[in-house]
């Protein structure tokens, strides 16, 4: 029997790839002050491995982190830091951990992805984790595409994964078979929701819509009828609305906000997204973008999750690069052991 645990189950580590200076992010000093922050929040509560390109680069990070601990350094080759998309997903099969590895083709070869794309080989050959089961599938898919309710519930969308620039050889059922087979999962709620403006994944999931429990779903959401989002956003309203529980009821709802618009240098818009959280042992880590709407955010969150502490994480410098908090990372369940 297979399953893919939610996010909220006991982890033992999450792991984040630290951009460097040849990197895409044109104002590198602000994103390494999130990263520090970001790693000290995440060091904090568990092990946290950031993977570095060389000895170099791994001696400046330990530089801006100065004192730390619970931190272990891999050095590998990536050509991004979005680790969501390009890293193991982890199932249980037979209540043992299995690293799922899928093809990552660059969110539809838009990108150079060969790096990305052989990470986790790398990863296993360099015996990073210790004496795990792995399997590859031939099939294109980013983690950051499908969200877990951890009892046999995917939720997706089918603008990214029925999009022609992933797996063309596939139909709709072929693809639902293809995650049923992986995950184990007994059903797939697809919603059908164009991607937010200045998002290139072709709407991911975890910018969208979150379980942050098996009966409650933290979605993006925009409350003003001028703004682009509004009805397209409002439609996936309806269609989260119309959803049902295993047991027939409906989800809780819980609306997110959107920031205010944020634009890069050019004037192009950003994604910025309150959905993109990252739930770690013991918290929920938000990602904040110096707006008025990021304290009702963090407010609604503390509502879905009472038991764990709401963090406040400053993402605005990232999205400049097309993704946050959840885009950024990669957590793994408790039974997964690092080396």
């Amino acid at each position: 029997m297979t399953r893919f645990p939610a996010e909220w189950e006991a982890q033992s580590a999450v792991m984040i790839a630290w951009p460097a200076r040849d990197g895409d992010f044109t104002h590198l000093s602000a994103v390494e002050k999130s990263y520090c922050v970001i790693a000290h929040t995440i060091s904090h509560v568990q092990q946290l491995v950031i993977l570095c390109r060389n000895s170099e680069h791994r001696q400046h990070i330990e530089h801006l982190l100065e004192d730390y601990q619970n931190i272990r350094f891999f050095q590998v080759d990536y050509d991004d830091i979005w680790l969501r998309d390009t890293l193991f997903l982890t199932v249980e099969k037979d209540s043992k951990p299995v690293l799922l590895n899928f093809r990552f083709n660059g969110w539809g070869n838009k990108y150079p992805h060969a790096a990305d794309n052989s990470i986790n080989t790398r990863l296993l050959n360099g015996s990073l984790f210790l004496s795990p089961d792995s399997k590859n599938i031939d099939f294109v898919l980013e983690g950051g595409s499908i969200d877990s309710d951890g009892q046999g519930t995917l939720m997706t969308t089918s603008n990214c994964l029925l999009n022609p620039n992933r797996n063309p050889a596939f139909n709709k059922d072929a693809i639902e078979h293809i995650l049923q087979q992986s995950f184990g999962c007994k059903r797939i709620l697809w919603l059908n929701q164009p991607h937010l403006a200045g998002d290139d994944t072709d709407a991911h999931v975890d910018t969208l819509a979150r379980f942050c429990n098996s009966e409650t779903i933290a979605y993006t959401s925009c409350t003003d009828p001028s703004d682009p989002h509004y009805a397209p956003l409002k439609d996936m309203e309806i269609q989260l609305q119309q959803f049902r529980t295993p047991q027939g009821t409906p989800y809780q709802l819980i609306d997110l906000p959107l920031p205010s618009p944020i634009q890069d240098d050019d004037g192009c818009p950003l994604p910025a997204n309150y959905a993109n959280f990252l739930i770690i042992n013991g918290a929920v880590m938000v990602p904040v973008y110096d707006d008025p709407n990021d304290q009702i955010a963090l407010n609604k969150l503390a509502d879905c999750f009472p038991e764990r502490d709401i963090i406040a994480t400053p993402c605005r410098p990232i999205v400049h690069q097309y993704g946050s908090l959840h885009c950024m990372t990669m957590h793994f369940p408790s039974n997964i052991e690092i080396n």
